[in-house]
């Protein structure tokens, strides 16, 4: 073979070489320096990123709820209706205490009753069947009488439940709570109690005047909740009833109050509206 052709084929062949060998070489320094980016980003981290995926937040613990009852005594009669519109609107439940003869006193109030019962936002309940004839020291002094009357009212309007408020005395008598405001009329208490009765009373008062006049705003109503629950001065702790009466709801200016209030206690988050069966200790 020609000496030069022989040379130019080694020549050849030592380029060939040399060329694979920077090829594999780049290609092998590539896959370590992509090995070893990767290696960077898949285990060395920021420390707030780190920090981010090792914190986990514990869920914020919701406040615990005061529960409030909102009765309304002497119905049915003509602010009966508004102030079950109002519960209905707002769609908070209220007890109602209904006196049995004005249940019977005219058509319309037959038919004021028959909605009550229906409504869902309503519980009805016993405030006796005459309410004394407003003389109470009388009908306090003869016990059997009182139960009757109580008894009276129940089987005509066939109450499903046995709560029952006293006309014209804050009395208790539950499971946990024996309380009587006017001492004189403890043993007619105790009597409708033994007969089966639970008698529920209140922690506070919407008053009136003579007129069927609200005595105090809604505002000043919400201070009087408000303290009452924070100087622990309620029946229960974190229960508290209310006590109102419906023909002072007739007055439109009377049920716009109500009304508002009613929305400030639901703004403010911070209470449950419940029926007077579901107070604690009540046995039906």
């Amino acid at each position: 073979m020609d000496p030069d052709a022989e040379a130019g084929q080694a020549a050849s062949k030592i380029v060939q070489t040399t060329f694979i060998t920077l090829v594999f070489t780049a290609c092998h320094s590539f896959q370590t320096e992509t090995s070893t980016s990767v290696a960077t980003i898949r285990f060395t981290l920021p420390d707030s990123v780190t920090e981010k995926s090792m914190t986990v937040s514990s869920p914020q613990k919701k406040k615990k709820k005061k529960t409030l009852y909102l009765t309304f005594d002497d119905g049915p009669n003509k602010g009966s209706r508004k102030v079950m519109h109002i519960a209905e609107q707002e769609q908070v439940h209220i007890s109602m205490f209904i006196i049995g003869e004005h249940v019977y006193g005219s058509g319309e109030q037959t038919a004021t009753y028959d909605s009550m019962v229906k409504c869902d936002f309503v519980e009805v309940n016993n405030h006796s069947f005459t309410h004394a004839n407003n003389r109470f020291g009388n009908f306090y002094s003869r016990p059997g009488d009182a139960v009757k009357d109580f008894f009276r009212c129940a089987d005509s309007l066939r109450l499903v439940n046995n709560i029952i408020r006293t006309p014209g005395r804050n009395i208790w008598r539950t499971k946990t709570i024996t309380s009587t405001d006017i001492k004189k009329s403890s043993i007619a208490a105790d009597s409708l109690q033994h007969a089966g009765f639970t008698a529920i009373g209140w922690d506070l008062e919407w008053h009136y005047d003579s007129e069927l006049i609200l005595k105090n705003s809604g505002d000043e109503l919400l201070q009087q909740v408000d303290s009452l629950f924070i100087r622990g001065k309620t029946k229960t702790p974190d229960h508290l009833v209310l006590l109102a009466h419906d023909q002072v709801y007739e007055d439109a200016a009377d049920s716009l109050i109500l009304h508002a209030f009613i929305k400030k206690l639901k703004t403010a988050d911070e209470y449950n509206f419940e029926f007077i069966s579901k107070y604690p200790g009540i046995k039906n």
